[in-house]
C-alpha cells in the first residue's frame, strides 16, 4: 500500500493519479478514517502516559489505594479506546490498500490496453494459406479435453493429453533452466497464502473484485501467482542491503476466477481457471529497482526469440496497470486464434516494478553496514505462463501438412520433433 503520510500531503496527485488509473476509492472518505484514528490514538497515548506516571508515584505514595483504583479505570478506558484504534485502523487500512501505486512518469496515460504503446515488434509472422487455431489443433491430434473437464470441474478447466502434455512440463522445464543459469535461485511455492499476503500483492480475496478463490472459513486463498508466496517470503525481514538485489525463479500452480472476463476473448486455452507459470522475483534497493526491471524484461525477450515465436513489447497504459504497478511491460505473443481467426496478439508475459508498495504492506525492509535504512522495491515478471505458451507454439509452428513443429530448444526436454 502507499504511504498514509504521503497520501496527506499530497492528496490532489494521489486523487489524479487514482482517477487516471481507473480506480473507484474514497479517498476522502479514506482521509475522515485516518483524522478519526489519528484522534483516537492520540488519546490512547494520553491513557498510557498516565498509567506510566501512575506506575511511578506508587513507587513513593503512601496513599496507594486512590492510584490503585485510578489504574483499574484507566485500564478499562485504555482496553475499550484500544477496541476502537484497531477498528478504525482496519477500516482505514481496507480503503488504503484499494489506493493505487504511484505511477512512473513515463507511462502512457490511457483507459485501456488499447491505449498502451507498442515499444517494439521482433519475429516474422508465418504465412500459412490456412491457418488453424490452437482448438482445432488440440482437436485433430486429440491433445486436450475440454468437455470431460467441464463435467468434471467446470468451465474454462481442461485435460492436457499425449504430446500436449508432455511438451508443457517441457516448456515450464526449459524456462527453470534459462533462468537457474543466469544464477536466479529456484523455489517452488506454497498454493495458498494469508489474506495479509494477497492484499499486499495487490489482490482482493473477498467481494465481487476478488480475482481469486478463497477459503471459506479461512485466512487463506488458492493463489492467482507465484508472485504472492514469494512477495511473503521475507515479510517481516529486514534484509542486508550489500546481499540485494535478491534475485528467485519459482514454480507454483495458479488459479483464477477470472471474474468479470467472459466479456474479453477466452478461447480455449487462453484465459482459464488454473495453469502453470514459472516466474521471476526480486527484492531490490530502491536505486537498483529501474534496472532490475530492464534486466527481467531481457530475461523474457531471450526466452521467447528462443522459442521463434514472434512477439511485441507493450508499455501498459495507465488505465491498464494493475493498483500494485508502478511500471509494467507485457509481452504479446502472435496468435492465429485471436481477432477471430485472423490473429492477432495475446498476451504471455508481464513485469512489474512495484517499488516499495507491496513490501509497505509487509513490513520488508533492507539495511546497509552504514546506517542506510528503507523498504525493499520488489519486482515481478513472467519468465512463462501455460497454457498460453503452447497456443503460441502450436499456431505457430504449425505446418501446412497439419503436424506441429517443436522448437529446437524443446526436443531435447520432450523428446520428439513433432506432433501429428
Amino acid at each position: 500500500m502507499i504511504d498514509i503520510k504521503y497520501l496527506r500531503e499530497h492528496l490532489d496527485e494521489v486523487k489524479q493519479n487514482a482517477e487516471r488509473r481507473n480506480v473507484s476509492v474514497d479517498i476522502d472518505k479514506l482521509l475522515e478514517l485516518d483524522g478519526e484514528y489519528l484522534k483516537v490514538l492520540h488519546e490512547v497515548e494520553a491513557v498510557r502516559a498516565e498509567r506510566n506516571q501512575i506506575a511511578e508515584q506508587m513507587k513513593s505514595s503512601n496513599d496507594k489505594q486512590a492510584l490503585i483504583e485510578r489504574g483499574k479505570e484507566l485500564k478499562m478506558l485504555l482496553a475499550d479506546k484500544d477496541e476502537v484504534l484497531r477498528g478504525l485502523e482496519s477500516e482505514r487500512n481496507q480503503l488504503l490498500a484499494r489506493v493505487p501505486n504511484a505511477t512512473h512518469p513515463e507511462v502512457p496515460v490511457g483507459k485501456s490496453d488499447e491505449d498502451n504503446a507498442v515499444v517494439k515488434t521482433v519475429g516474422q509472422v508465418k504465412q500459412l494459406l490456412k491457418p488453424l487455431d490452437h482448438e482445432a489443433l488440440v482437436k485433430r491430434h486429440d491433445l486436450a479435453d475440454f468437455e470431460r473437464a467441464a463435467r468434471v470441474t467446470g468451465a474454462k478447466f481442461y485435460y492436457l493429453k499425449n504430446k500436449l502434455a508432455l511438451l508443457d512440463w517441457a516448456v515450464l522445464r526449459y524456462a527453470i533452466d534459462f533462468m537457474v543459469r543466469e544464477g536466479y535461485t529456484f523455489i517452488t511455492t506454497p498454493d495458498l497464502a494469508k489474506e495479509e499476503v494477497l492484499v499486499a500483492k495487490g489482490f482482493l480475496p473477498r467481494g465481487p473484485e476478488k480475482q481469486v478463490y478463497f477459503i471459506e472459513g479461512e485466512d487463506m486463498a488458492l493463489i492467482g501467482t507465484s508472485e504472492i508466496p514469494m512477495l511473503g517470503y521475507h515479510m517481516g525481514e529486514v534484509l542486508t542491503a550489500e546481499d540485494l538485489p535478491k534475485k528467485y525463479v519459482a514454480f507454483s500452480h495458479c488459479f483464477r476466477t477470472e471474474s468479470g472476463s467472459y466479456g474479453r476473448e477466452s478461447y480455449g486455452l487462453y484465459r482459464v481457471h488454473q495453469f502453470n507459470k514459472v516466474e521471476m522475483f526480486a527484492f531490490a534497493k530502491p536505486e537498483q529497482s529501474e534496472a532490475m526491471h530492464a534486466e527481467f524484461l531481457n530475461h523474457e525477450e531471450r526466452f521467447w526469440q528462443s522459442l521463434g515465436i514472434p512477439y511485441r513489447v507493450v508499455d501498459c497504459c495507465t488505465g491498464d496497470l494493475g493498483g500494485s504497478d508502478y511500471r509494467r511491460y507485457d509481452i504479446e505473443a502472435w496468435m492465429w486464434g485471436k481477432g477471430e481467426g485472423k490473429g492477432g496478439w495475446g498476451e504471455v508475459t508481464s513485469t512489474s516494478n512495484c517499488i516499495d508498495y507491496q513490501a509497505r504492506g509487509l513490513d520488508i525492509k533492507y539495511a546497509s553496514k552504514e546506517g542506510e535504512r528503507g523498504y525493499v522495491h520488489t519486482l515481478n515478471g513472467t519468465m512463462v505462463a501455460t497454457p498460453r505458451a503452447l497456443i503460441a507454439i502450436m499456431e505457430n509452428w504449425q505446418m501446412e501438412d497439419g503436424r506441429i513443429r517443436v522448437p529446437d530448444v524443446l526436443i531435447p526436454y520432450c523428446g520428439f520433433e513433432y506432433i501429428g
